[in-house]
């Protein structure tokens, strides 16, 4: 895979470096750093094609496909009926509709692009999800899943295990159903091979996110990430698409 540089201007999508400035949590450059690893994952596994239609499911109130994807109508369905109200679901450009990723209220083949982000290690019928899913979605279409894979463990480290959650207790308050996926599982449920992949959140950079995730104080956390920063910033730069992490960002596209 190539990788794309934060200088490049793209057509379709966003600009690289426009794209991670808008990193939608707080405290973006500390506390929030891991999820700017997600977002450059993303963005180098999406294509850069015309999608005048695309659909987000899963969305909830973080609005990323709309920044990946500013030239198109972006319709994002979630469960919850709150995040309507979100400002990310406010824009013109983006429609919000209550419902289940199992069973699509769409016409078959309507959209060029279908985005899960974080999304089906929280449905318990991930198959259905997923056929859903490929069903909506135009032959030649992308299909684009991010999700803890197979190295994902929280606390990563033993030493954090006094200040983090235990996992079972993060699982339920994140509503995962599973811990993730590997490779081949997400292969076999899609049913045919994926076009690219990148990593993210590696063995350095969880280090963070655990503790951005902890029982320690808020004020704390961020002083711990701020202080982190360096060791951070550096593996984030080493990293690349194919390096060990604990989640991926991947694409499929739908064969003709």
């Amino acid at each position: 895979m190539v990788a794309i540089h934060q200088s490049e201007t793209i057509g379709n999508k966003e600009n690289l470096g426009r794209f991670l400035s808008r990193n939608p949590f707080p405290h973006g450059l500390t506390q929030g750093f891991f999820y700017r690893e997600k977002m450059r994952a993303i963005y180098r596994i999406a294509p850069d094609v015309p999608c005048k239609e695309v659909l987000e499911v899963g969305g909830g109130q973080g609005g990323l496909t709309a920044l990946l994807y500013p030239q198109s109508q972006i319709t994002n369905i979630d469960l919850d009926p709150k995040y309507a109200n979100a400002p990310c679901n406010q824009q013109e450009k983006v429609r919000f509709i209550c419902g289940d990723a199992t069973n699509l209220p769409f016409e078959n083949e309507s959209f060029d692009i279908v985005t899960m982000f974080d999304v089906i290690e929280h449905v318990p019928d991930h198959q259905k999800a997923i056929s859903e899913a490929l069903r909506v979605l135009k032959p030649k279409g992308f299909l684009l899943v991010s999700t803890p894979n197979e190295n994902w463990r929280f606390p990563y480290y033993g030493f954090m295990k006094p200040l983090c959650p235990p996992e079972a207790e993060v699982m339920a308050e994140w509503g995962h159903v599973r811990r993730g996926y590997t490779l081949d599982e997400l292969t076999a449920l899609i049913g045919f091979p994926c076009q690219s992949s990148a990593t993210f959140i590696n063995p350095l950079t969880v280090i963070c996110h655990d503790v951005a995730f902890s029982r320690l104080s808020p004020l704390k956390r961020l002083f711990f990430c701020t202080a982190l920063s360096p060791l951070t910033w550096v593996s984030y730069w080493l990293h690349k698409p194919e390096s060990l992490g604990t989640e991926t960002a991947y694409a499929w596209q739908k064969p003709a």
